[in-house]
């Protein structure tokens, strides 16, 4: 019976360079050389914590993070930006959390989409994943075409597709 999974996740090494990279033309910029910009990671938490001296800079940061990691293809969908804190100082901290795998909620709409589709397909959760399947290739392709066109807050990728 054919099926594919519905997963969410984010290439780790691709992260890791487009971090590489925001911190380097932090470094560069002469306009942010001397603002006390940072940016962390733990990637056993996975959080980012991006630190500045001032909210403009703090924006500033992010915006080059974001456009890092864009030409990295790294889906911006699947980060989590909380609402930037005061720390020591006049200075600035925000953390990002990186979201990979499908929780609950949006799994839920996922096979909700699915059933509502009107497409001859089952869906399921399997921990952080969506598995779709059906009798036809062609229904599961249609599914693949809605899911697309639809947004549930998160980067959607779809693998192992098994005829």
């Amino acid at each position: 019976m054919p099926s594919f999974d519905i997963v969410s996740e984010i290439n780790l090494q691709e992260l890791d360079n487009a971090l590489n990279q925001a911190r380097k033309e932090l470094q560069q910029r002469f306009d942010l050389k001397d603002s006390g910009s940072e940016i962390a990671d733990d990637m056993k938490e996975k959080v980012i914590t991006v630190s500045s001296g001032s909210d403009f800079t703090l924006k500033q940061v992010t915006s080059i993070l974001e456009s890092k990691l864009a030409k990295r293809n790294v889906p911006i969908q699947n980060f989590e930006y909380l609402p930037a804190e005061k720390a020591a100082g006049s200075s600035v901290r925000q953390k990002i959390k990186v979201k990979t795998g499908i929780d609950k909620e949006p799994a839920k709409e996922i096979v909700k989409a699915v059933k509502d589709s009107g497409l001859k397909l089952q869906a399921s959760i399997m921990d952080n994943q969506v598995r779709v399947t059906g009798k036809k290739r062609d229904d599961l392709q249609d599914c693949i075409a809605l899911l697309k066109g639809k947004s549930f807050g998160l980067a959607l990728q779809f693998t192992n597709f098994r005829d």
